[in-house]
């Protein structure tokens, strides 16, 4: 994967991934990965200012 990074997820975390993805019929983990974490950008995608992206952040409780 061209620009492809690392990043380090807890154990236990990634067995549900694996477990997740293998029932959601997901080639691979990885792939169930890149497509949870493309469907949460594209909340975002449409927000015109900082401001209102942490709004959105804040409205799906990820920032208080």
């Amino acid at each position: 994967m061209l620009g492809s990074k690392k990043i380090k997820i807890d154990k236990d975390l990634w067995e549900k991934i694996k477990l997740l993805s293998e029932v959601a019929g997901y080639s691979s983990p990885d792939e169930f990965v890149i497509h949870a974490l493309e469907k949460e950008l594209a909340e975002f995608e449409d927000a015109e200012s900082d401001e209102e992206v942490r709004k959105k952040l804040q409205g799906l409780g990820y920032i208080s």
